[in-house]
């Protein structure tokens, strides 16, 4: 009995004899099925290629990890040094025992909380290996591949997993989308830790919003106009996406004026031709 794991998204599944018929996260318009077709791996046969976990320090106490070379959607997670409390904010497929180790060294993990569910990945072991639970909104429960005992499914719009450490719901992307105020990064001017419910642009100073980023589906603008209330007057200085972009300063701001442009590009107000 293998957990197989789609090599598309890179979340896993219970225990079975033989690969799933296809990967529901992956068959779902806001993901993709391969061109080339589904394909399944386990994390086993990860550990005998030539995948390993790269941690660097962004900024004190908080570590990004990602998986090297690239594997599936390629994002990155976060270790986040609370008061006395780690939380690791969305999660990645490969776990390895020098992974596991260095984690330890940087003092573990208390917490996970997930953005949504294209990053829940191998949640379930990440958990088992620290003893932490998961943290997933209730309106997201449905996409779970792999459910635990580990997991706890949220309620309502916020939920403080630890002092200074704060889940929103924003939906948008999904449903449930989260993103998490850590109310001490940025030498106490906060930081919000958004996975693509808001993403980074290519241009550092600006971010987006899209149900469907492959797919290249936007979000209407009652959404985004709703997104960019509801951490309008949450304080933070900088934000980081899942894909390692960084808003360095005034990410705030940066959010207001991207939500102001995104709707006047949906009413055709950028536009001179």
């Amino acid at each position: 009995m293998k957990r197989f794991i789609c090599s598309t998204c890179g979340v896993q599944y219970p225990q079975s004899e033989q690969p799933p018929s296809e990967c529901m996260i992956c068959s779902e318009e806001r993901q993709y099925v391969n061109p080339a077709g589904q394909h399944w791996t386990t994390l086993e046969d990860m550990r005998d290629g030539d995948y390993f976990n790269n941690i660097k320090e962004d900024e004190p106490n908080l570590y990004s990890i990602h998986t090297e070379p690239d594997f599936a959607i390629s994002q990155t997670t976060y270790l986040v040094k609370g008061k006395g409390f780690n939380l690791l904010w969305d999660c990645l497929t490969y776990l390895d025992d020098e992974t596991i180790e260095a984690v330890q060294r940087l003092g573990g993990i208390d917490a996970i909380a997930l953005s949504h569910p294209h990053y829940y990945s191998t949640m379930v072991e990440w958990a088992e290996a620290f003893n932490a639970p998961i943290y997933i909104h209730e309106d997201d429960k449905k996409w779970v591949t792999r459910p635990s005992n580990w997991i706890r499914f949220w309620t309502g719009e916020r939920m403080e997993v630890s002092e200074g450490l704060t889940l929103h719901r924003l939906g948008g992307h999904f449903k449930g989308g989260a993103v998490l105020h850590w109310a001490e990064g940025s030498n106490r001017k906060g930081v919000l830790l958004t996975g693509d419910v808001i993403q980074v642009a290519a241009d550092r100073s600006w971010v987006s919003f899209m149900y469907s980023y492959p797919n290249l589906i936007p979000l209407p603008a009652s959404i985004v106009s709703r997104i960019a209330e509801d951490v309008k007057y949450l304080p933070f200085h900088r934000l980081y996406n899942a894909f390692h972009r960084v808003v360095q300063e005034k990410a705030s701001e940066s959010v207001q004026k991207s939500a102001e442009r995104y709707i006047q590009a949906l009413k055709g107000e950028l536009f001179n031709t």
